[in-house]
């Protein structure tokens, strides 16, 4: 009969397609059961894939020399390498970019070493956000820092006081308009919030090993440099990252060289101003300074040799006495050590040097 239903296909003719009845019985609660496990799944994958990935975010000296300061992600870990400073602007518009990341996520900060261009934001990050991480430094970046930072304070009041219409012209949305002299946007933090600050800083040694929560280990190498500057060798999720701030692989006068690390980081953080320049060699520059200084002293002259206070000014010392000596003719000749700051950074030169 042409009403029948044709079960099984002829040779001739297409198959047949039977409607599959919708029947209200189905069980709903249970495929809503297996969609959630899915998406649950899914989350997971999602998770362990994004946990696998590290993270690096330059808030400072990406492209540019000035405020070096990284964030580091990775398996739920985050570290903050180094907070300095730009020395080309002031104030605010010398920091990092700090309004990038959530202070509070950060739960280890390494400083290198006591230069402004890395440790200068230092205190506004520790006073004036919601960081409560560690902080690590070497014993003489620690004592150096406070010696600088606290310079740097009184520079940039000074600065104030000198050119008073800087702070109406660089004012912020948040700058008060009461020409309170108190508030200035230059000083990015008091001496209370300078030593305070301080104050949270913990110490770490060379080759020291730090032990913190979700798997996290590092250690310092002797970066060369500056006096207590620092590497650090860091083991964070089962992969290792070397970042070494600025370092030295030339021996001078007061400071060893560099380590090399025994270690193959998987991950290398490198600093990198020079890195396409060629200098000249340490005999060549110092002959060219020595026969220079010579030269102008001999013939009745005053050589004023503006220096950093810290690193630079205790090489050229030690590179002049050493000349001296090799040449009576200029025994008769002071030099003079015309600072305050040299002055107590030379004590602390000859605590841990």
């Amino acid at each position: 009969s042409s009403k029948k239903l044709l079960l099984s296909p002829s040779p001739t003719s297409p198959p047949s397609v039977l409607p599959v009845p919708r029947s209200t019985s189905i069980n709903c609660k249970a495929i809503q059961t297996i969609f959630i496990y899915l998406s649950s799944f899914h989350s997971k994958v999602n998770q362990i894939i994004m946990e696998d990935i590290m993270t690096i975010t330059p808030l400072g000296s990406g492209q540019e020399v000035g405020r070096s300061c990284h964030l580091l992600e990775f398996r739920g870990t985050t570290l903050l390498l180094d907070c300095g400073i730009h020395p080309g602007y002031d104030g605010i518009n010398g920091l990092p970019y700090l309004d990038q990341i959530d202070p509070e996520s950060v739960d280890v900060l390494l400083i290198t070493h006591f230069h402004l261009d890395h440790v200068a934001s230092l205190p506004y990050f520790t006073e004036k956000t919601t960081f409560k991480g560690k902080i690590f430094m070497t014993h003489p970046t620690k004592a150096v820092t406070r010696l600088l930072l606290g310079d740097y304070i009184r520079l940039m009041a000074m600065k104030k006081k000198s050119s008073p219409s800087t702070s109406d012209t660089n004012k912020g949305p948040n700058a008060s308009s009461s020409g309170d002299g108190d508030k200035n946007p230059d000083v990015l933090y008091t001496e209370s919030e300078l030593q305070s600050c301080v104050d949270k800083i913990q110490l770490i040694d060379y080759h020291q090993t730090i032990y913190l929560e979700k798997g996290l280990k590092f250690y310092a190498l002797n970066a060369g440099h500056v006096l207590g500057a620092a590497m650090f060798m860091i083991e964070i999720g089962g992969r290792t990252v070397l970042y070494t701030g600025d370092y030295s692989m030339e021996e001078d006068r007061h400071l060893m060289a560099a380590e090399k690390p025994s270690v193959k980081p998987d991950v290398l953080i490198v600093e990198a101003t020079y890195g396409v320049q060629a200098h000249r060699s340490r005999a060549e520059r110092e002959a060219i300074f020595t026969t220079t200084v010579e030269r102008v002293v001999t013939r009745g002259g005053r050589c004023l040799i503006p220096v950093f206070a810290l690193g630079r000014a205790q090489e050229l010392l030690l590179i002049l006495d050493e000349y001296w000596q090799a040449n009576p003719h200029l025994h008769s000749i002071p030099i003079w050590y015309a600072s305050k700051m040299a002055s107590r950074a030379l004590r602390v030169y000859q605590t841990y040097a």
